[in-house]
């Protein structure tokens, strides 16, 4: 199992530093100068102009950029700082990070308690009539875009019913987020009780699941160890990989609920042509995505010892 941890921890290097260049050179080659539009139409001398990308090191060959980024990452967790603002980067995710880490919680457990709940149902009655209708539901859900899902339940929550508030309060209780949180967890929620839906059906008819209802082993037990053990080897992957599109994904659900975490961040800085934080926030991103990663990876080797070995 060391080996394995280890193992997996060396493939990190490599896809870090990476995606870290890719986002980097995507975000500095957009067009447009961040310095240049802090003073909007009216512009300034060029000699201000100068001295304040000198400061931010933006008159560096674009090597030496990120070459500075990614040390001061490694050796000084130094994102950088904000060129309209002044604040550091650290400090600007700080503030937006644990607004989206609780939406994105919220709507990971609604994806696992009904798309687990759903799944279940319908794998243990494949062909009935609740399968069916799980299966409609889900496809209902898989093809409607997030924003259009997230407007309908705005306008008849919000405005038809008047059940919750149009926009999210500064303050960000988790009553306020169980809306957006639905809305970010839907197509998640969909395709996680497809996925357990689909592994069941086909584990009832496994040579293991058949023998353990031959020794007469108790209903309960054949299917909460010994169907649920192996049908979840999949769902857990896809649990895994979703964290990171969650926090990434909750750009166009924080948009439209007005909520102010690292999606609206990531919004006004791309207009505002803000590169540093938007490679910083990404950054951020890619971590989070890495160690979920990895705990999938390693929960996925203690349900099937067979992976250590792969």
């Amino acid at each position: 199992m060391g080996r394995y941890v280890a193992r997996r921890l060396l493939q990190m290097i490599p896809v870090f530093f990476g995606t870290t260049l890719l986002i980097f050179l995507m975000v500095y080659s957009l067009p447009g100068d961040p310095v240049a539009g802090l003073f909007g139409d009216k512009g300034t001398d060029p000699a201000t102009l100068a001295a304040l990308r000198h400061q931010h090191g933006l008159d560096l060959p674009l090597w030496q950029q990120y070459w500075n980024y990614i040390t001061g990452i490694l050796f000084h967790f130094d994102f950088g700082s904000q060129i309209r603002s002044g604040r550091e980067i650290t400090e600007v995710v700080g503030a937006a990070f644990p607004v989206t880490l609780r939406l994105a919680f919220l709507a990971f457990a609604i994806e696992i308690v009904l798309g687990l709940a759903l799944g279940i149902v319908a794998g243990l009655k494949a062909g009935k009539w609740a399968d069916n209708l799980i299966l409609v539901l889900t496809l209902l859900i898989i093809s409607m875009p997030v924003f259009v899902l997230g407007f309908i339940v705005k306008s008849v929550f919000a405005f038809q019913l008047g059940w919750i508030e149009p926009n999210v309060s500064n303050d960000e209780t988790w009553g306020e987020l169980l809306a957006p949180a639905i809305v970010l967890g839907s197509l998640s929620l969909a395709y996680v009780a497809r996925l357990t839906r689909t592994s069941m059906a086909e584990n009832l008819r496994a040579d293991y699941v058949r023998t353990a209802v031959a020794k007469g082993l108790p209903k309960r037990r054949v299917i909460g160890v010994h169907l649920m053990r192996n049908s979840m080897i999949p769902v857990v992957t896809f649990l895994g990989t979703d964290i990171g599109a969650l926090m990434g994904g909750a750009l166009v659900t924080e948009g439209i609920f007005n909520v102010h975490g690292v999606g609206g961040l990531i919004y006004e800085s791309v207009v505002r042509r803000e590169g540093q934080t938007v490679v910083g926030v990404v950054t951020v991103l890619v971590v989070v995505y890495l160690i979920a990663s990895l705990l999938v990876d390693l929960l996925y080797a203690v349900m099937d010892p067979r992976i250590r070995y792969a």
